[in-house]
């Protein structure tokens, strides 16, 4: 029985992570994959796979509708999406490589097989083939991740009616695609499809898109992707799907009750969320406890209910976010090293990599009200920043909500060019307590995106330069 201080069941962002930090302090570590390649949905089949895609989309549609603006002649491009899809499956493949250098890097013991607990300190093993073996361990860490939520009635076959991923494998564009589900995912995998000559109808039980994002930028970027060729179906809910035919028949009605009406569509994608996937983990039977909606109980020390076995990322409370599973990865490799591992969770961004990118971090509008905080607003828009003027991207813009008496930043919001990554100077402002004064106080490089980041932070405090 091969003998470990760690054992971490999933090897994604969560789990690879909190594996590399572990044996940075010191510890013998191993991690249990079911996948022949490491790096969990994330880099397998979500986050990695679907930028690529979202990437090459938006040069298609530049190189289709936006280079000519600025004097660049091309002619119309021809799509060639086996050559695309190539490119995502490269990458995919550079990123799974890479986390197995990592491993082997930091001497990391990567066992390929499903992973199940069967009593404190041990993980049994099952290849595909050949024979089980047991792993003995000081401590575990489930990092199983999550899966996509079905939708009960309707069967997925992942070619004409597909969760994420299928839909990142389709052999040709569908002549019209219908999305279940309004949220980062729906509009991520139906803005890839939009650019490649798909018709787009998205299909929300809420009245609004991106739930949980603060309102007001939701509006706005439901007009945007509006403009793109979006169909919204706000308010209803999908009751069933017809497959007996060429042409996929799809049941909507009224979320409220009422008519419902009949939409033909190629493929159907079901993008409503995603569950904790703790299946076959042997949970129950060693006493680890899970919440109402399936997620692993823990502490603040990400300590499940039986000693010696935590859990992070995807599978426990939180949002479900690769880099929030990281951070939670390499808290509990310190807590377990005896150091103070901690995790600021209003400090945690959220980015919508569409065209424009939406990011969030911190506090929503919504959130300041229901809590009772009393708050002012700064917001600049893009359409007065140089740089953006010279890169014909003049859509959207930042708001910064800062906190009445003390001017401490309590969250910002940005829909965009490259929001995903100018969110980061105000992940950093909130992480260090900074104020709207400090950032505002703060030079920018001239002519730079950043620059509307601050006239935000500006327009706080009622002083901004370009508005």
């Amino acid at each position: 029985m091969a003998s470990y201080d760690l054992v971490i069941i999933g090897s994604g962002p969560a789990g690879y992570v909190c594996a590399i930090r572990a044996s940075q302090l010191g510890m013998k570590v191993a991690v249990v994959e079911k996948r022949a390649t490491y790096g969990g949905t994330c880099l397998n089949i979500g986050c990695i796979p679907s930028k690529a895609l979202l990437h090459a989309s938006e040069m298609f549609e530049e190189a289709g509708h936006g280079l000519e603006k600025l004097g660049v002649k091309v002619g119309a491009p021809k799509l060639d999406l086996k050559a695309m899809m190539a490119h995502k499956d490269g990458t995919v493949k550079g990123n799974v490589d890479g986390v197995a250098f990592l491993f082997k890097k930091n001497k990391i013991d990567g066992v390929i097989g499903t992973g199940r607990i069967v009593a404190p300190g041990k993980v049994e093993v099952t290849p595909e083939t050949g024979d089980k073996q047991v792993l003995e361990a000081k401590n575990i860490v489930i990092a199983t991740g999550s899966d996509s939520t079905r939708l009960p009635g309707i069967d997925v076959d992942e070619k004409r009616i597909v969760t994420s991923t299928g839909a990142l494998s389709l052999s040709k564009v569908p002549g019209k695609l219908l999305v279940i589900g309004a949220g980062v995912i729906g509009l991520e995998l139906g803005s890839v499809w939009a650019r490649l000559g798909a018709e787009v109808t998205v299909v929300e039980f809420l009245d609004r898109i991106l739930p949980g994002m603060d309102g007001e930028v939701a509006k706005q970027f439901q007009r945007m992707l509006q403009k793109q060729g979006f169909t919204f179906k706000l308010g209803s809910k999908v009751t069933g799907v017809d497959a007996t035919g060429k042409t996929l028949k799809v049941s909507v009605e009224p979320a409220k009750g009422g008519d419902a009406e009949q939409l033909d569509a190629d493929v159907v994608l079901i993008a409503v969320g995603r569950v904790p996937y703790t299946e076959g983990l042997g949970l129950k039977e060693v006493g680890v406890e899970l919440d109402e909606r399936g997620r692993v109980k823990t502490d603040d020390h990400y300590k499940t209910t039986v000693d010696g076995i935590y859990a992070v990322g995807d599978v426990i409370v939180g949002p479900m976010l690769a880099h929030k599973g990281e951070e939670e990865g390499v808290a509990v490799a310190e807590l377990l090293a005896g150091q103070a591992g901690h995790v600021n969770y209003n400090a945690i961004p959220g980015v919508v990599y569409t065209r424009p990118e939406v990011a969030s971090v911190g506090k929503t509008e919504e959130e300041l009200k229901e809590a009772g905080i009393a708050y002012v607003t700064g917001k600049f828009p893009f359409s007065a920043n140089g740089r953006a003027r010279a890169m014909n991207a003049t859509d959207g813009f930042v708001k910064v909500l800062a906190d009445a008496k003390t001017d401490r930043v309590l969250g910002a919001h940005i829909v965009g060019p490259v929001a995903g990554e100018l969110i980061a100077e105000l992940t950093v402002l909130i992480e260090f307590g900074g104020s709207a004064e400090d950032l505002a106080r703060t030079c920018h490089a001239h002519p730079t995106l950043s620059e509307a980041v601050r006239e935000a932070a500006l327009a706080a405090g009622k002083r901004a330069i370009h508005i």
